[in-house]
């Protein structure tokens, strides 16, 4: 509220100090009304309270109306010129959609997991939920850079409400009317977020520079030399400002002196917000049954290793029991192997005998037939004295030997 006081007091000053007006009131009246609209918003009286909201209320909505036009021109240009470069912007923002879709499933999962360890470590679970808030004035001066947004308390804006352009920050909240909000953005000097800076991890502060820019301070001596360019910055969580892991920008190396320093260029151009998300958190206790609440007394140190240890001595007797039923299958395999082999042995071997019997028929042969050829030459007669019997083993080798003797 102290910046829509100094606005008023600066509107009735020039509209009493204008040269084509007559002056009515001199200086010292001016300095009298100052120090008496001072006092009346020092003191926290209800009725004092509500003017100032309602003073609040009617300078915004004022602002509003007033800069319409201006709005309309500037929207148009802007508009016109986002138009030509659409399809630079359709093929750059498709290119950052196709990674994001590869980040998607394993920063929902960290996303999942993160969820279960808070309940775990907490006792109340925090939910979040975006509420879009259209910008309606724009403060920006060399220094000072604000907006004003058409949700307020009645919408549950509170003073350090998060507010997010999708899903990079831009600011929080820092003064909340009925229907109306003023936020702070990341670029106003007095603006102040803990960081981390990755893949370095390295914690700083990002401070506004008044510009479309921040500044890294208060980092340890040394470690400005491990930084690079593009490194991404987001949120640190530290000092449960701003919750931890929100993107806010990538690092811009520049020269100063003879040395490299670093800013920060937001991912968000604050010069063309027109929508805004804030997060509206809220936190509910998270209720453990009757089981859970038994088992937390009943568990201990001893009685948590013993149950380690039942868990073990269970986890090896199912392995046993595994073991022992493949070795039987085992077993009944290797007995079926054994028989397969025995059957093909016998095989073999009645196959040997058909093949001897078959070489024993030919050898046969082949003696009948040189012994009607060689017969007389080797039958012992009265004619052949030589000769031997017939049927003995000297009789056959001399057939084969074609009358041969020996």
């Amino acid at each position: 509220m102290a910046s829509s006081r100094d606005d008023f007091v600066i509107a009735i000053r020039s509209a009493f100090l204008k040269k084509s007006t007559q002056q009515k009131f001199s200086l010292l009246t001016l300095v009298f009304i100052s120090i008496f609209i001072i006092l009346l918003s020092s003191l926290d009286f209800k009725a004092v309270r509500y003017l100032k909201i309602a003073i609040g209320e009617v300078v915004y909505r004022s602002s509003f109306v007033v800069s319409i036009p201006e709005n309309f021109i500037k929207n148009t240009f802007i508009d016109v010129y986002e138009y030509t470069t659409y399809f630079k912007k359709y093929k750059k923002t498709e290119k950052e959609l196709e990674n994001l879709r590869s980040n998607y499933v394993s920063s929902e999962i960290i996303q999942y997991e993160n969820q279960e360890l808070k309940e775990l470590i907490n006792n109340y679970v925090s939910t979040s939920d975006k509420l879009m808030a259209k910008i309606i004035v724009d403060h920006q001066s060399p220094f000072l850079r604000s907006i004003i947004i058409n949700k307020g308390s009645k919408d549950n804006i509170k003073i350090g409400t998060n507010i997010y352009d999708q899903s990079y920050l831009v600011g929080r909240v820092i003064e909340v009317n009925f229907k109306t909000s003023r936020v702070l953005l990341l670029s106003d000097l007095n603006s102040n977020v803990p960081v981390t800076i990755a893949p370095q991890n390295i914690q700083a502060i990002v401070t506004g520079s008044g510009d479309d820019f921040g500044q890294i301070k208060y980092i340890k001596s040394g470690q400005i030399e491990e930084l690079s360019r593009d490194s991404i910055v987001y949120t640190s969580g530290t000092g449960a400002i701003f919750k931890s892991g929100i993107p806010i920008g990538k690092l811009r190396p520049f020269q100063n002196n003879s040395s490299t320093e670093y800013n920060v260029e937001f991912y968000s151009d604050f010069s063309q917000l027109k929508y805004v998300f804030a997060e509206i958190v809220t936190k509910s206790e998270v209720s453990l049954t009757n089981e859970q609440e038994n088992e937390n007394k009943e568990n201990n140190p001893f009685e948590a290793k013993l149950k380690i240890l039942e868990d073990e001595i269970k986890i090896i007797e199912e392995t046993n029991v595994k073991f022992i039923e493949e070795n039987e299958n085992l077993k009944n395999e290797v007995n079926d192997l054994s028989n397969k082999v025995l059957s093909l042995k016998d095989e073999i071997s009645s196959q040997k005998q058909t093949i001897n019997q078959f070489d024993i028929d030919k050898k046969e042969m082949e003696f009948l037939k040189l012994n009607l050829d060689h017969g007389y030459k080797c039958r012992k007669s009265f004619f052949n004295s030589k000769g031997f019997v017939v049927g003995s083993e000297e009789y056959r080798i001399c057939v084969f030997n074609r009358g041969r003797p020996f």
